[in-house]
């Protein structure tokens, strides 16, 4: 398999899409902010010192989706046609479990998109909560589902 970031002689580019058809193409990603039940509830009642964590977080995501091709040299810039980043409390994490669903009519997968929305949305829920709990993690960034495109549908087992 080679991977298509590279040029023969190694080098890293842009792939060349000119020639792909335009196709409904959509990727869902999640990712989990772990924290202490305790954080949790503070975050759930929105009486963090700055404010609604998750309405926040959740447009930090969808504008971390927009700017993908400007944080990942290498990604093209698309047309998105929707954005939706989800936030569930979850208390047997405890912590907060962010999924992005992202879709384009383009020439290239939003893949990137919706794993940069999951991302920007949990260092989000973390900047806001960092002043009650500094231990937070975030784990399990991950592509759920894909659909569309030359390669087909993925989901993630």
């Amino acid at each position: 398999m080679s991977l298509t970031h590279f040029d023969a002689q190694g080098q890293a580019h842009m792939v060349d899409v000119s020639q792909k058809p335009d196709t409904a193409r959509e990727a869902v990603a999640e990712g989990l902010v772990i924290m202490a039940p305790e954080t949790l509830a503070l975050a759930e009642s929105a009486g963090a010192a700055k404010g609604d964590v998750m309405g926040v977080a959740r447009l930090a995501g969808i504008m971390g989706a927009k700017r993908t091709a400007d944080l990942i040299p290498l990604c093209h810039p698309l047309p998105i046609t929707k954005v939706a980043v989800d936030l569930v409390a979850d208390p047997a994490l405890p912590g907060i479990r962010v999924t992005a669903t992202v879709r384009t009519a383009g020439k290239t997968g939003v893949e990137m998109e919706a794993l940069t929305a999951v991302s920007t949305a949990c260092l989000t829920v973390y900047d806001m909560l960092k002043a009650a709990q500094k231990d937070m993690r975030i784990e399990g960034i991950r592509l759920l589902a894909k659909s569309g495109g030359k390669s087909g549908d993925f989901r993630a087992p």
